[in-house]
């Protein structure tokens, strides 16, 4: 590797080597050695940076969890605009990625990465789908103080709902994702009631 390569360079170039091979061996795959191998530098340039393999991966997880408090922004201000359906429906397409799935796969499979990334942010669930449903309940709560769904509206159970019957549908790695006509017809079902109750 040549020398006088910034370390930020060195840790983005490591995360997509991570993907690329989180995507093409999925999480029983990644290892140190094949994340290196794939990003073509030395075992030990990872170890130099990371204090373990646990400690890479759980900076690869908050990259992607750092990447949603960006889409959360965007999606809340995308009440009031469109329709309901409509932005949810975009959002799940856009938070289920094929990277997306795979690193949920990876947070699943290790036990020590969850715990790690639970000292961050303790909440239940699983890292990276609870902060998607925090992102889809701060969309709900700002749709229903404008009155486009239910006053009542449980967003809490809304938000689990969507997230997890979208990860139910996008978690089967080998029949590739669904399509978007899938998504939406599942946002239909979940938020059919709250929507119909808002125009009584």
């Amino acid at each position: 590797m040549p020398t006088g390569v910034a370390l930020r360079d060195v840790r983005q170039q490591l995360f997509d080597a991570a993907e690329r091979v989180l995507l093409r061996d999925g999480a029983n795959g990644l290892t140190s050695r094949a994340v290196t191998d794939e990003a073509g530098v030395a075992k030990g340039v990872l170890h130099r940076h990371f204090d373990d393999f646990d400690a890479f991966l759980a900076e690869l997880v908050r990259a992607r969890i750092a990447r949603l408090d960006g889409r959360a922004a965007e999606l809340r201000g995308s009440a009031g605009t469109g329709t309901v359906a409509g932005n949810l429906t975009a959002a799940l397409l856009d938070l289920f990625d094929p990277v997306a799935v795979a690193v949920v796969s990876l947070v699943i499979f290790r036990d020590e990465l969850r715990a790690r990334l639970r000292e961050d942010r303790p909440a239940p669930g699983v890292p990276v789908l609870t902060q998607a449903a925090g992102m889809i309940t701060a969309y709900l709560g700002e749709e229903c103080e404008m009155g486009r769904i239910a006053a009542d509206a449980d967003v809490d159970a809304l938000a689990l709902s969507l997230i997890g019957g979208a990860h139910l549908l996008y978690a089967d790695r080998e029949a590739g994702p669904p399509e978007p006509e899938t998504v939406g017809k599942l946002v239909h079902a979940v938020i059919a009631d709250v929507v119909q109750r808002r125009l009584l």
